[in-house]
């Protein structure tokens, strides 16, 4: 199973769009229309497809907030194959990438504190809580680099 991280353009973005997540987690995640058009129309906005072999299975969109600082805002995994490991082999790509670029010291992730699994995957890659955003929704964790 060989899983990378594509580009989203004129060949792939349908497929993207048509993944999704079981109806628990639907209340976790954006749709990944949402997040290309939102992209489309904002800078420093990079969407990648999760791809397991030639097959589309997932999405990430982060953002540069900062010359030093990159918040994930959306990852996803299709309903269809979540629990074989995919996820944590994108992210470490993710994080690979994100880290590659020049200047970066923070990278940041936010979850719903509801979500029972979110903590524990995201601390095996070294996030560490924050605390709650300025909204008091979602729960911030943060690597520094």
């Amino acid at each position: 199973m060989e899983i990378s991280l594509k580009s989203i353009d004129r060949s792939n973005y349908e497929a993207i769009c048509d993944l999704d997540v079981t109806e628990e987690q639907e209340a976790f995640v954006t749709c990944n229309m949402w997040s290309l058009v939102e992209s489309h129309f904002n800078e420093g906005y990079t969407c990648r497809a999760i791809y397991c072999g030639d097959l589309p299975v997932g999405f990430f969109m982060w953002v540069q907030e900062s010359p030093v600082k990159v918040s994930i805002w959306r990852f996803m995994v299709d309903k269809n194959h979540q629990n074989r490991g995919i996820g944590r082999v994108a992210l470490s790509l993710a994080l690979g990438e994100i880290k590659a670029t020049p200047g970066i010291k923070e990278i940041e992730i936010c979850y719903n504190p509801q979500n029972p699994v979110a903590k524990d995957f995201y601390s095996t890659f070294g996030f560490c809580e924050t605390g709650m955003d300025e909204d008091g929704e979602d729960m911030l964790a943060v690597i520094r680099l």
